[in-house]
């Protein structure tokens, strides 16, 4: 029997040369903790993400067969645009709806954008959603420096809950040395989703440390999602790993709520090696068909067009 096909709804970068080209000379200072976490830099630095990135460039063939050796149909890349409080724009928009682009039925671009730069930001973000037909906003409090509540977003949320496209929000803890990791926490997304109950938002990472308020949340609000990504699955079943919440109420009361995202990108591992590693998660064969791939079709109306 055929495996459920899966929507990676977080990759969120995949290494074409346009994505690469530019990422190598425009690594944000501020990430620079998550060098030495995620790729075991002991001195990270602008200079070893640029060998890094470089060697890492791929052909689109190659890119490819990894989602086709994953089982993915389609995967979310985004562009990451805090330029006035990073230091610069680390992926353009421009580089990933070059890939997505050539290749529309595989790839789902989101936009990144500056929010700093207020109603020029906007339109842009209308621009990329409506010209060049990017599925959502992606959106990092910790590079921005802002909670999610703060008022600095709003014309942001309005603008996707006209234009009926998601928000995909970094909602979890961060590896700066620089950011408060309460950026992320649960409680800043409530306010959100209170103000703007149309608005369909992704909590990216699952809100994990803060997992059980996170899986609160998406039972609380209608249009509130938890995505997985960043996070080895093969974990979620360790005791004392935190994920106790997830296994219970996405099981159940917000089984229709869970996105799964790959984060293979952050991690260093093949989508292949995290897919499998989800599958062998002990979920209900139906549950674990809405976690790969239902909720995410339903959500970005795949298969609706």
């Amino acid at each position: 029997m055929s495996q459920t096909p899966v929507i990676d709804m977080w990759a969120p970068i995949v290494p074409s040369r346009e994505i690469m080209a530019h990422a190598a000379d425009h690594f944000p200072e501020p990430q620079l903790g998550y060098l030495r976490v995620f790729f075991k830099q002991s001195a990270p630095s602008a200079d070893a993400f640029r060998e890094l990135a470089q060697s890492m460039a791929s052909d689109d063939a190659t890119i490819l067969k990894s989602l086709d050796d994953a089982g993915i149909a389609m995967t979310l890349i985004t562009g990451f645009d805090e330029a006035t409080t990073g230091g610069t724009t680390f992926i353009t928009n421009e580089s990933v709806a070059a890939i997505a682009d050539r290749h529309p039925d595989r790839f789902i671009p989101f936009a990144g954008v500056d929010i700093m730069r207020g109603a020029a930001a906007v339109r842009d973000v209308e621009r990329w959603i409506r010209l060049r037909r990017f599925r959502g906003l992606s959106l990092r409090p910790f590079m921005t420096g802002l909670a999610a509540d703060d008022r600095r977003y709003y014309p942001f949320y309005e603008k996707c809950v006209e234009l009926n496209v998601p928000v995909s929000i970094h909602a979890s803890a961060n590896w700066t040395t620089c950011r408060p990791s309460d950026l992320g926490h649960p409680h800043h997304f409530d306010v959100v989703a209170c103000d703007f109950p149309e608005l369909k938002l992704i909590l990216s990472h699952a809100g994990y440390p803060w997992v059980l308020e996170a899986c609160l949340l998406a039972w609380k609000h209608p249009n509130v999602y938890l995505e997985l990504a960043a996070h080895r699955p093969r974990y979620f079943t360790t005791p004392g790993a935190g994920w106790e919440p997830l296994l219970q109420y996405g099981q159940t009361t917000i089984q229709d709520k869970i996105l799964y995202g790959t984060g293979a990108f952050l991690i260093g591992r093949t989508p292949a090696e995290l897919v499998s590693e989800m599958r062998a998660v002990p979920l209900r064969a139906a549950v674990m068909d809405k976690w790969l791939y239902g909720n995410a079709a339903r959500l970005l109306g795949i298969g609706n067009q």
